[in-house]
């Protein structure tokens, strides 16, 4: 992943989250999870569209912010090592744990956010490298 430019990596992480997590609903959905809970306007079900939706949209807002600061701020990129696991790790508490889904659904879903941490720290990683490669040509 560390020879791309610093959008294919961003556009990199995101596709691969969006196909693991879309691999692991197919495989709640397999093992009998409806993935139905209820919300204030009455039952709702999280489909595949929501999963890669959830999995992409805070990845790609999180991992852009760290391609665009990480060249003007070292410290982006080790902040955002640490933020987005927490993030990630801190949402399954907030959003899937507390819903009304069955067992499968329900660790299906604390999966997916899962998922997400080796992923960012991947990409995290590999954006810092691709950064701070340019600076360590340059004669001081």
């Amino acid at each position: 992943m560390s020879r791309l430019s610093r959008p294919a990596l961003v556009a990199a992480a995101v596709g691969i989250a969006v196909l693991v997590n879309l691999a692991l609903y197919l495989a709640g959905r397999a093992a009998g999870g409806t993935f139905v809970f209820t919300s204030p306007d009455g039952p709702a079900e999280v489909d595949a569209v929501t999963v890669a939706g959830f999995s992409a949209v805070p990845l790609l807002v999180g991992l852009a912010a760290v391609a665009l600061l990480a060249p003007r701020a070292a410290w982006a990129s080790r902040a955002a090592a640490v933020i987005g696991p927490v993030l990630a790790v801190g949402t399954i508490a907030v959003m899937t744990l507390p819903a009304d889904f069955d067992a499968i659904s329900k660790t299906t879903l604390a999966l997916c956010h899962l998922t997400l941490v080796p992923i960012i720290l991947v990409a995290v990683a590999a954006i810092g490298r691709r950064v701070a490669a340019p600076r360590q040509r340059q004669p001081r």
